[in-house]
């Protein structure tokens, strides 16, 4: 029994896939209803936080769909989908915690500003010489990594992620590796 619900299971794949190449909208659509579950429960189980989930799901997706011609007619998708998935998970992973020293310092340093701005004196030293620094810094970026750090750091009220992603007009899910690229630019230009 399990062997047939499994054949009928990579029958229904196998025209999704195939649909899916004809480019069928609603064949996507069943493939990320049939799948997202599966997809975004992966990297919450590996310990990531809903944010980062939805990045590599975001990112599962995408590949999904730059290897739709590539995969093979007779391909599974549940274990073709949750094996990237746990690559990109164990890589998010390595990566963040590669990363989380120097992102550390750099938050710090950001929240310390941020602090400064808006309530130390505004005619100490240190005040002008960390908002030069950062100005300088920022003014080196192009505009949507400068806008959007300023937006997640320096707002005056501390915005969400929706709030964000309503004013720079992002996808929620690139919102995170966004940022990591942003702030690893600011890290370098400001060495």
């Amino acid at each position: 029994m399990s062997v047939k619900s499994t054949r009928i299971g990579a029958e229904s794949d196998r025209d999704l896939i195939r649909r899916c190449r004809q480019g069928s909208a609603g064949a996507w659509r069943r493939v990320l209803d049939n799948y997202e579950r599966l997809v975004y429960s992966i990297p919450l189980r590996y310990g990531l936080s809903q944010h980062d989930a939805a990045d590599v799901a975001q990112i599962t997706f995408t590949i999904l769909l730059q290897s739709l011609d590539t995969l093979p007619d007779d391909s599974r998708l549940g274990p073709w989908l949750a094996t990237v998935t746990r690559r990109h998970t164990w890589r998010f992973m390595e990566r963040n915690r590669r990363e989380t020293a120097s992102e550390h310092l750099e938050d710090t340093r950001l929240a310390q500003s941020a602090v400064l701005m808006g309530k130390q004196d505004a005619d100490s030293i240190e005040h002008w010489e960390l908002t030069e620094w950062l100005d300088a810094g920022l003014s080196k970026m192009d505009r949507r990594c400068r806008e959007l750090l300023l937006a997640l750091y320096l707002e005056p009220e501390q915005l969400s992620y929706a709030q964000v992603v309503e004013k720079m007009g992002m996808p929620l899910g690139s919102i995170g590796p966004t940022r990591a690229r942003c702030l690893r630019r600011l890290k370098q230009i400001l060495r």
